[in-house]
């Protein structure tokens, strides 16, 4: 059986040498490539692929939000994210968008050909330096409205230009700021944006 991969990757050199690789394995054949996550559902419902091969930071949307999306949209394809940045707030994310298999990029290819069969065989499969930082850092302890509070707030934005954007008051805006950074165990709103990306909250 040949198995059909959908690749989402936003680098233009990145996505043709894994299409070229991937399509060098028997059994795989690379049917839908795009570079932006928004493109990433209309693709997989044209091409009908078994797996969707996603990274996660790509313009016009990111993979974990195309994740839920299709598995909601496309329930038969698995999702097997593929990137760069191995944060355990990114792979509790996408696990719980409904994706099947998490790997960092700096493997082998032989090792992301044989993670797409074994999630088509309905196996799980996580990098497992990354899942055990994952169950050491522990759950993501932001609310979604303290996460939105504080990617508006990474740039420096101003808490009126935040509320202005949100549709929030300053003051309630005030209070998701001073939970988030009471729980990120920071001084100020641009060090709690710093933590929360690098755990992968955001």
């Amino acid at each position: 059986m040949t198995i059909r991969v959908l690749l989402a990757e936003d680098q233009g050199m990145m996505r043709g040498a894994l299409a070229l690789l991937l399509g060098l394995e028997e059994d795989l054949e690379v049917v839908a490539e795009v570079a932006t996550g928004d493109a990433v559902v209309a693709a997989a419902l044209e091409a009908r692929p078994d797996v969707a091969l996603l990274d996660i930071e790509m313009p016009g949307g990111d993979g974990i939000t195309a994740t839920a999306e299709l598995r909601r949209r496309l329930p038969g394809c698995r999702v097997l994210i593929l990137t760069t940045f191995g944060r355990p707030g990114y792979l509790r994310r996408a696990m719980e968008a409904g994706a099947s298999g998490f790997l960092v990029k700096d493997g082998p290819v032989e090792a992301l050909a044989a993670a797409i069969r074994r999630i088509l065989a309905g196996e799980r499969v996580v990098d497992p330096e990354l899942a055990a930082a994952a169950l050491a850092a522990g759950p993501d302890p932001l609310t979604e409205r303290e996460r939105d509070v504080l990617r508006e707030a990474a740039d420096g934005s101003t808490v009126a230009d935040i509320a202005a954007r949100l549709h929030l008051s300053e003051s309630t805006v005030r209070n998701y700021l001073s939970a988030a950074i009471t729980k990120t165990g920071t001084r100020n709103r641009i060090e709690a944006a710093g933590v929360a990306q690098s755990k992968g909250w955001l």
